[in-house]
């Protein structure tokens, strides 16, 4: 990639390669399946090694505001920001008439085409609640991926919140497959890079949350 801007000669500005809405892409797989026919050509790379988008932080006001958490995480950002706080945005719907202040804070986005729905709980509870399901599935953590009698996937451990982040596009288009009616997704925890899943999550769940 490098080699194509310095070649070009140019400053290059660049939109992202996926389809508004729709999971993030993580490999270029993921861009073709998006976009073939649509584009010229797609430059192969090495998948992606975060996962989930840059974090975005504001600087405008007061005090500095974290508008979209990502592998850069609010511990982090605080060695250097002290006072930083996190938008509402980032764990909540705007309101009505709100302006969404940096990509990724729309009511709807990152979501499957499979209904999704985001769940709170203890693995005890969540694998009880998704195996008295009918014509669903899970996306789970390692730990619980064998309890688990419905169709699954699982997205890691929920102690590697670097993992989560690195496969829950993946994961999330990958549940489309599946061919069941709703899928029920496993929330991370909001600690570290937990915060960049879960913000992810909840849109691409459409802020349909069950807590157990």
């Amino acid at each position: 990639i490098c080699d194509i801007i310095s070649l070009s000669g140019l400053p290059l500005a660049a939109p992202s390669a996926n389809t508004s809405g729709r999971p993030s892409p993580t490999t270029a797989r993921h861009v073709i399946n998006d976009l073939d026919g649509k584009i010229d050509a797609v430059v192969i790379g090495k998948d992606c090694s975060v996962g989930v988008e840059s974090t975005v932080v504001s600087l405008v006001g007061d005090k500095p505001r974290l508008l979209r958490p990502g592998a850069v995480t609010p511990e982090q950002l605080r060695t250097v920001l002290p006072d930083l706080v996190i938008d509402s945005a980032v764990l909540k719907q705007l309101k009505n008439g709100e302006k969404a202040a940096s990509p990724g804070m729309k009511y709807k986005h990152y979501a499957p085409k499979t209904e999704a729905y985001l769940v709170e709980g203890c693995s005890n509870s969540f694998v009880k609640f998704v195996n008295a399901k009918a014509d669903c599935a899970a996306v789970c953590f390692d730990e619980e991926y064998y309890n688990i009698s419905t169709p699954k996937i699982s997205y890691g451990s929920k102690y590697d919140e670097t993992t989560l982040a690195k496969n829950v596009f993946s994961v999330l288009r990958d549940v489309d497959s599946l061919g069941v009616k709703e899928i029920y997704i496993h929330a991370p925890s909001k600690n570290g890079v937990g915060l960049a899943v879960y913000n992810r999550l909840i849109r691409a769940c459409a802020f349909r949350v069950i807590t157990l």
